[in-house]
């Protein structure tokens, strides 16, 4: 095993089809699937003890055999959560920590993963963890596909939204994004204890979860606690042509 205080297993949850760039996780205009540059960059990941990938695609199953990967055929669902969790009650792994990994991220830094494990260590009573990033820009800001998270002074997380919150009722947004913004972008990488991964898969959407479409709000609303670990940057994901096109420059620059 990985050197770590606990064991940490990480799921990739790999979807075929996606809305607005078709079958993008096996795109591979770089030589290999958009998902094995993720798969590679998590493997570097100093806690991980076993890297998975969930899928409902035999498509996506024979290219991660390919390039020597570990998939899972998992059946049709609501999420990429729900998905993991099928991976977790099937599977005889006992790793007491379960990553949640975005298969359109290639560039994923695995000092992040990391962080998530080892953010269990101080935070012992966190169900969960995740990650954020400062917002310096208003159109990040206001953005509603951007998510924001807001967090007390231990890091806990105290309300996701697609809003931008805190909101500025003085108005000097710009003077604040100047100095040190109070404002978060959060980062869709979630670390869980296997037992309440387990757990939230089994509890219905809550009814602030339906209204933002923000999964996580459903953990809180049952009385979670989310550990908020702040990185300096973040790996952009690979959700249109455009971030495909940009991702495959950034990588045949680091060829060259």
């Amino acid at each position: 095993m990985k050197q770590g205080s606990s064991k940490a297993l990480g799921i990739i949850p790999a979807r075929l089809e996606s809305t607005r760039l078709p079958q993008k996780l096996l795109l591979a205009e770089t030589g290999r699937p958009l998902l094995q540059h993720t798969w590679e960059s998590a493997q570097k990941s100093k806690t991980l003890s076993k890297l998975i990938v969930a899928t409902d695609s035999p498509e996506i199953a024979e290219a991660v055999k390919q390039f020597g990967g570990e998939s899972y055929l998992t059946g049709d669902h609501p999420s990429g959560t729900d998905r993991i969790a099928e991976v977790i009650r099937s599977c005889d792994d006992d790793a007491g920590i379960v990553i949640n990994i975005q298969g359109d991220e290639p560039e994923i830094n695995p000092e992040s993963i990391d962080r998530l494990v080892h953010s269990f260590d101080n935070a012992t009573t966190a169900e969960m963890a995740t990650l954020a990033t400062p917002i310096l820009d208003e159109q990040t800001l206001n953005d509603p596909s951007c998510t924001k998270v807001v967090c007390g002074a231990d890091g806990r997380a105290l309300y996701f939204s697609r809003g931008p919150i805190p909101f500025c009722r003085d108005g000097n947004v710009r003077e604040l994004l100047s100095g040190k913004s109070p404002w978060l972008l959060h980062i869709g990488v979630y670390a869980y204890r296997r037992d309440f991964l387990l757990r939230l898969t089994e509890l219905p959407p809550s009814k602030l979860e339906v209204i933002e479409k923000l999964e996580q709000l459903r953990a809180l609303e049952a009385g979670a606690t989310i550990q908020v670990e702040i990185v300096s940057e973040h790996a952009p994901g690979i959700d249109t042509p455009d971030n495909y096109a940009n991702f495959v420059s950034r990588f045949n620059k680091t060829q060259g």
